[in-house]
């Protein structure tokens, strides 16, 4: 999709954003959109994607920044219990969407959400690669741009956990700001995606500073 410019903002991104996929709202019956984005989020590591796709319809009530429990249609909040995340063979299927439930946490700091994965199917599936992440506003949409950091391969067992972590500039400008409340997330491979409430704000700036980025699946506490 193409990246839906902010009109009277300007958020504080890096200049290379990609455009991610994503796609259904988390009110959507097993958490996955019943249309297909045009991309799956790439699995590829270490650098920027050179585009994704986009088709949220989902609405959801707004939570503040990191709060837990900002919870995906595919399944119930975060039971804290973490799969193997090493980059280990690989073993089962690649995850879906339909089989994963989503919630967020908050980060070991500020500017930091944690956005974790629950495997809800009954068979070991593997995750391997940055996920697509859109950021929505009252002006628009951004596309969270990948960190550097190298993608493990995750397996997890029916009921096991894995994430990633999203990093955003926080607001300390003393002003109003941009705010995002919601994140439309699509795992790495997949072209379905889900809806997640969030409260990330973020300075209004030139452009100049620090963007929005995400880290690969299996990274983070």
């Amino acid at each position: 999709m193409r990246v839906q410019k902010i009109s009277l903002l300007a958020v504080a991104v890096a200049a290379g954003l990609s455009l991610t996929a994503c796609g259904s709202s988390d009110n959507n019956s097993g958490g996955g959109d019943s249309s297909s984005p045009s991309s799956a989020a790439s699995d590829t590591s270490g650098t920027q994607g050179s585009g994704g796709s986009t088709g949220s319809t989902g609405s959801t009530g707004s939570t503040g920044s990191g709060a837990t429990g900002s919870t995906g249609q595919n399944g119930g909040q975060s039971s804290g219990a973490h799969g193997p995340t090493g980059s280990g063979r690989a073993s089962g299927a690649g995850c879906t969407t339909a089989h994963l439930s989503f919630s967020t946490s908050g980060g070991m700091g500020e500017g930091e959400l944690i956005v974790n994965m629950k495997n809800t199917g009954s068979a070991d599936c593997t995750l391997h690669g940055f996920p697509g992440v859109d950021l929505k506003s009252k002006d628009g949409t951004v596309s969270a741009s990948r960190s550097k950091l190298t993608a493990p391969t995750v397996t997890l067992q029916p009921g096991a956990e894995t994430r990633f972590t999203l990093h955003y500039p926080p607001n300390n400008s003393g002003g109003s700001g941009e705010t995002f409340t919601q994140l439309v997330v699509t795992p790495p491979n997949e072209t379905h995606s889900t809806t997640l409430n969030a409260g990330i704000n973020v300075p209004v700036t030139d452009g100049s500073g620090p963007g929005i980025t995400v880290d690969p699946v299996g990274t983070g506490k």
